[in-house]
């Protein structure tokens, strides 16, 4: 079974420095049928203005990941850290037994879009901690490289949770087959591009929550790049 999630059905809010779509039920956005997909809590694409972003605050028990699609993205937290994430990295930030921290448009000039996922993790109270993995275009072109993992394999980077997030870039017309292992559900976003997956249409903003399916079909129709969450 396939359910889309259409980019116009998201909740939105335009805050003048902050342009923002909620995949599921977050901030003032509220709907009791869109309260995440198993462990997968929150997907918020986000587009900051030059200069502006998010002040200090705090965040616990929870699997922070920043993915940036263009522009570049300011970090600083309680734990000592002070980074700018980019397109190709991905950024992990496991809040545990609690931390606080700030996020802001590192550029005067240009904005910066990215994606904030939250995941559930499997236990609470975890040590903070922190990651950041550059994943270059060519291990992604044309095929699914893993980029967040329980185990870390692969050079990914670590969570607290029995998810595989993966990312690909494709050219127009190429086909990937994802075969989905025995039991896992698995969520398909759609970051640029249009794509077909086993027929139905995704174009950039759009999601698809999959489940009791034994493979995915994506097809690119035009370029495109692809999250592609497998959980339990």
């Amino acid at each position: 079974m396939i359910t889309l999630r259409k980019s116009h059905n998201r909740g939105h809010a335009d805050h003048g420095w902050l342009n923002t779509f909620h995949t599921f039920s977050f901030a003032g956005y509220y709907d009791p049928e869109q309260m995440g997909f198993r462990a997968l809590r929150v997907i918020n694409e986000d587009r900051v203005q030059p200069g502006e972003g998010f002040p200090t605050h705090p965040h616990q028990n929870m699997e922070i990941i920043s993915y940036v699609l263009e522009g570049s993205l300011e970090h600083k937290d309680s734990m000592g850290n002070g980074t700018v994430i980019r397109p190709g990295e991905v950024q992990r930030m496991s809040a545990g037994t609690g931390i606080t921290h700030s996020e802001f448009n590192h550029s005067q000039d240009e904005l910066v879009h990215f994606f904030q996922i939250w995941i559930e993790p499997e236990i609470k109270g975890v040590k903070p901690s922190y990651e950041q993995t550059f994943f270059p275009d060519y291990e992604k072109r044309g095929k699914l490289r893993i980029v967040a993992s329980s185990d870390g394999r692969n050079g990914s980077v670590t969570i607290h949770q029995d998810v595989n997030l993966y990312t690909t870039l494709l050219e127009p017309n190429e086909e990937l087959v994802y075969i989905i292992p025995n039991g896992r559900h698995t969520w398909l976003q759609v970051a640029k591009g249009s794509i077909t997956i086993n027929g139905n249409l995704l174009e950039s903003g759009d999601g698809a929550a999959i489940s009791t399916e034994d493979l995915l079909t994506i097809f690119s129709r035009e370029k495109a790049e692809v999250l592609l969450f497998d959980l339990a």
